[in-house]
């Protein structure tokens, strides 16, 4: 039985069960009881609620365990685990089997990954974003694996006539100490399978010190793959009879297209065809283009070079950065016209307050530059369409692709590919619906290849912002007002852009007497979206570095600062631990400060910056120790980080991920800005957005408080400290404060 006849089980009895997920035999078809019953000469799949961790149904396919939808034992030993998030580089195809392998007390070099189908009724979530796939599925792949335990316990005590508290497992055999019988996980399949799915909540999942798997390292489990160049990518995939194609769409957004020279298009070497879509209005979706479908992609590319369209530019994008830059500094002068958060009296502190300072920040708009540019391929065919996406929310471009084709969800089969690179870019999937609509007009498979220059110019870009601060200290040098106009921006003058917005419980506004909070938005058509830790991204940029200056007028150590805001160790908001916990702030402040050697001297030129930064539920502290020349050469030596996101469940993925967010930030605010005048972004390829060489990377330490709490993202929270320590730092060695991002803009490089 392969596998996609399984998952076409698997969804099919889960459809027939009811949504609360009881096992009720009365709920299943006789058709769907019949294929169950039938599957490989009378064993049972499984359907099994996986999101409330309830049983449904007894199973066994053919002579495998299957005791739910992640988990395949055959009797030689070998145990298939599905992965079923999308792997962007964060290392949740290795993550997320770990997991389940803990509970299942597999022998790791037993375990073999895949990637799983996707269905959302079978596995829950499927996505990848905001830092939440293991912690959205800690205690889903946790019960996975230990009810598959339980029941390979339940059926080594019934094979040796003993009691089940007898019995334990480890390295996949279950073992009977007292007569020390041991019997692997393969031997057990048959017997296991025929067993009933014991109740979830009945199951005694593992307690922290009895982990042997999670917290080590292990390496991904794509990573030989990877080097050998096997086709994982959405890049990489082929189907038969596959044409390709590329899309060309105005430059500046909402524009249409008025006139193309479509036949000379259609007569060059290679071109079968090129069409216009009108698109659905949906700028995450499809916009209006020309397509054109060649023999190769270096046919489709080269045609699509002598392409020329006239727009319809009539309601399209006209966006200006250095429009906007002008009016935010007008703006900083007054309050912001909507108050997000107000305590204490302000007036009364500033009068009152040893020193006050006035400081206006800002940082640019970002492209997300993944190293593999947008792509897909589809095949629609018999009213159904096949798609092969590298995206971060599959369900959600199921959704969107059914909806443009006017197709049930059911004709739409999306497959998961690794992505090269998303950082928040593949949560849209404009280029899905691209592809799909494409292939449907030319009624042959469609692989659709962006450039570089169409990654630029068509990114959902991380918002820039603006904040005008004031802030003083008091007699005592301790910070007593704090005020932020907040100029961000808005496409329908309602709500901030998607990573524009900014909270009432941003730090360090809930731990002050005297706090303004208040906003502007300025009006903007260019699309923005999610960009690696939205919003904090900027923001701490801005807030870390103010609280730095602040200390400095204060003559305190800015690690004691710091600590004296968190103030006592307790939750911001009680009975939240997505909150931030000013107890796990400080220990990641001072842990990051020792290990760093935070009380050593420098010479002239060289010098120590600290950043703290809460997001997406983890506490992160970075310390940079950095030197600048004569020339205002930079070198960022060391980053230390120190991060509370409770337990690591792969110690070498959780490390990666924190050195990889260090250089990623570094490189950001080292000079990438995104310019756009007249709706038209200026840059269009990598020797205008200048990535980080590698020879400029610094050593990266990573430190991990493995508190108690659950496990929280790595994937995002690494990153927004980076610039704010990397600034401080070269105040500290130089006297010069930074208040405009990228570094390039006050004179700053790094040695070629």
């Amino acid at each position: 039985m392969n596998d996609e006849y399984l998952h076409e089980v698997l969804r099919e009895a889960e459809a027939a069960l009811e949504t609360t997920c009881e096992t009720r035999a009365e709920a299943l078809s006789r058709r769907t009881f019949l294929k169950l019953t039938g599957v490989a000469g009378g064993g049972l799949a499984l359907a099994f609620c996986l999101e409330g961790g309830s049983s449904a149904l007894a199973a066994q396919a053919g002579s495998e365990f299957v005791p739910n939808a992640f988990i395949r034992i055959s009797p030689d030993g070998s145990i298939l685990i599905y992965a079923k998030n999308p792997e962007i580089g964060q290392g949740v195809m290795t993550a997320l089997p770990m997991i389940v392998a803990e509970e299942l007390d597999a022998d790791w070099s037993d375990v073999r990954v895949e990637q799983s189908a996707i269905d959302q009724a079978v596995y829950g979530r499927q996505s990848a974003g905001g830092s939440r796939s293991v912690a959205s599925s800690w205690d889903q792949l946790r019960s996975a694996g230990g009810v598959a335990r339980a029941m390979l316990v339940s059926a080594a005590a019934q094979e040796w006539g003993v009691s089940t508290a007898e019995c334990v497992t480890e390295t996949s055999t279950v073992i009977h100490p007292q007569s020390g019988r041991r019997l692997g996980y393969g031997e057990l399949a048959n017997k296991a399978a025929a067993l009933p799915v014991p109740d979830a909540q009945s199951v005694i999942l593992k307690k922290r010190a009895d982990y042997k798997l999670l917290g080590t390292r292990v390496g991904g489990v794509d990573n030989h793959k990877i080097v050998t160049g096997q086709p994982l990518f959405g890049i990489d995939q082929v189907v038969p009879g596959m044409l390709y194609a590329a899309y060309e769409k105005c430059p500046a957004t909402g524009g249409r297209v008025g006139q193309a020279n479509l036949d000379e298009i259609r007569s060059l070497p290679g071109v079968k065809d090129a069409f216009v879509l009108e698109g659905n209005g949906q700028v995450a979706e499809l916009m209006p283009g020309v397509a054109i479908v060649a023999t190769s992609t270096w046919a489709a590319l080269s045609a699509k070079r002598q392409l020329r369209v006239t727009w319809d530019e009539s309601e399209a994008s006209q966006d200006s950065w250095s429009g906007a830059v002008r009016r935010a500094r007008e703006l900083a002068k007054q309050d912001g016209n909507q108050i997000i958060s107000e305590t204490g009296n302000l007036e009364e502190a500033f009068n009152s307050a040893a020193k006050t300072l006035d400081a206006f920040y800002s940082y640019p708009f970002l492209s997300h530059a993944p190293l593999e540019p947008q792509n897909c391929t589809a095949w629609y065919r018999e009213g159904a369409v096949e798609i092969w996406a590298p995206t971060q929310t599959p369900q959600r471009g199921l959704g969107s692709v059914a909806k443009l084709l006017g197709l049930p969800e059911d004709r739409v089969t999306i497959h998961q590919t690794r992505v090269g690179g998303g950082f928040g870019r593949r949560l849209m999937n404009d280029s899905m619906c691209e592809a799909a609509a494409i292939s449907k007009q030319i009624g042959a498979p469609v692989k659709l290849q962006w450039t570089r220059e169409d990654d630029m110019a068509h990114d959902f870009y991380r918002v820039a912002g603006f904040h005008s601060f004031k802030g003083a200290v008091d007699q005592s040098g301790k910070l007593s007002a704090w005020q932020d106009h907040f100029v961000t921006f808005s496409s329908d003058g309602q709500r901030p852009v998607s990573g524009g917005n900014i909270g009432e419980e941003e730090f360090p506004g809930p731990l002050l007497p005297n706090y303004r909070l208040t906003q502007t938005m300025l009006p903007l058509a260019t699309p923005c979206g999610p960009w690696r830790a939205p919003r904090s991204n900027g923001i701490a940029f801005a807030v870390q570095c103010f609280l730095h200056e602040l200390a400095v007028a204060a003559g305190r150590d800015h690690l004691e600062f710091l600590l004296e805001v968190m103030g006592e160790a307790r939750w911001l908001d009680p009975g939240n631990d997505r909150a931030l916990n000013t107890g796990r702030a400080a220990a990641v402040m001072s842990l990051a400060a020792e290990k760093a050697g935070w009380s050593r001297s420098f010479p002239a030129g060289r010098g120590l910056g600290l950043a703290f930064h809460f997001s997406h539920a983890g506490h992160f502290a970075e310390v940079a120790e950095v030197s600048v020349d004569e020339n205002k050469k930079l070198t960022v030596h060391r980053v230390t980080v120190a991060a509370d996101v409770g337990p690591i469940i792969n110690l070498s993925g959780a490390e990666n991920q924190c050195q990889g967010a260090v250089i990623d930030g570094f490189s950001t605010m080292l000079g990438l800005e995104i310019s756009i005048e007249n709706g038209r972004v200026q840059e269009s390829n990598f020797h205008q957005y200048p990535i980080l060489r590698l020879a400029n990377a610094p050593e990266v330490e990573v430190h991990f408080i493995e508190s108690d709490f659950p496990p929280t993202g790595l994937g995002e929270p690494a990153l927004p400290p980076v610039a704010p320590a990397i600034c401080n730092a070269i105040f500290a060695a130089t006297g010069h404060r930074v208040r405009e991002l990228p570094l390039t803009k006050a004179g700053f490089s790094v040695l070629s």
